[in-house]
């Protein structure tokens, strides 16, 4: 990030259908040169607002600019430096990756050469190989060679891998990683967890038309005040041997644990603590595990996952 003037600047957005408002007041900034993953439900107001950056649909009110211009009043040479490479993207024809990036580069006045645009995105080995012969992954590659071919600034990212398999996403997550090290910006929409909390510096959620949460993975986890997982083997410490302040920290079923005694064996269930004050609840664990005797050698603790935030900030835990 360059620190200079925001790619993206939104404020006050609205956008309403009749009677339903989809978005309801959107306030976002995006740094030039961030990749920034924008995260919510079917039906949150992420297509609209994404669409409106992009120019494809007109908002109801609100302030927007994108690279310095309002969308709803963009011209040719603005469309020029942005990419937008949409879900499920499919290229017609039967041609080669090196002459659709060649056909496409015509609708640019200053585009990139074929060569190094499929070199950017790792497709120089495929570039005479027809589309029906590409991988998954080859063909999502191709999708961002197509966005690139113009050198754009700022690039939108729909759902890029939405039905690929593990290697394929391990692929299209090189190539959008590779983009940031060129300075460009990047709007990730994504439903996987794991992708945005790998791809994005900064990570925003929308729920009902409101953006809930705006940081990192770790901040948005403090935003929404979730616990950190503390969990051991229940044959070094039983359930019922630990103080009253932390049995009211335990999770599911452990509450109401019968008292039995350890074994010294191994056992298959491991009692969990959700506790916000780690530091306080592990030396409270460890002192209950030196009282009985025993030691937890198979403490574990678990910070709350991006799915976890995700779920209790949309209200979608259930």
């Amino acid at each position: 990030m360059d620190g200079g003037d925001p790619a993206i600047e939104v404020s006050r957005l609205t956008k309403r259908y009749g009677d339903n408002e989809a978005v309801g007041g959107v306030d976002l900034s995006v740094a030039t040169g961030e990749v920034l993953a924008f995260l919510g439900p079917n039906g949150a107001g992420k297509t609209t607002t994404v669409e409106i950056l992009e120019g494809l649909r007109t908002r109801t009110s609100g302030d927007v600019q994108v690279l310095g211009v309002d969308p709803a009043e963009a011209t040719s040479a603005w469309r020029e430096r942005i990419g937008v490479v949409l879900q499920g993207a499919k290229h017609e024809g039967d041609f080669t990756a090196a002459e659709i990036v060649t056909m496409w580069s015509a609708y640019y006045s200053s585009p990139l050469p074929t060569t190094e645009v499929l070199e950017r995105v790792g497709l120089s080995d495929a570039a005479k190989t027809r589309t029906r012969r590409l991988s998954g992954g080859q063909k999502q590659r191709l999708a961002v060679a197509l966005a690139l071919v113009g050198n754009p600034e700022l690039v939108f990212l729909d759902e890029p891998t939405t039905g690929f398999d593990p290697a394929a996403r391990r692929e299209a997550w090189k190539t959008i990683s590779g983009l940031r090290s060129l300075g460009v910006t990047v709007l990730l929409t994504t439903h996987y967890m794991d992708e945005a909390d790998h791809l994005a510096d900064r990570i925003v959620v929308i729920s009902h038309g409101h953006i809930v949460a705006d940081g990192t993975a770790l901040e948005l986890a403090a935003q929404a005040a979730m616990p950190v997982r503390i969990s051991w083997d229940a044959a070094e410490l039983h359930p019922s041997e630990l103080p009253d302040q932390l049995r009211g920290l335990l999770t599911g079923e452990d509450r109401s644990a019968p008292v039995e005694h350890s074994t010294g064996l191994r056992s298959e269930t491991r009692p969990e603590l959700a506790a916000h004050d780690v530091g306080g609840v592990v030396r409270a664990l460890l002192s209950a595990a030196d009282a009985a005797g025993s030691r937890l050698d198979s403490l574990a603790i678990r910070p709350p996952t991006l799915e976890d935030t995700y779920l209790a900030l949309t209200g979608d835990d259930s």
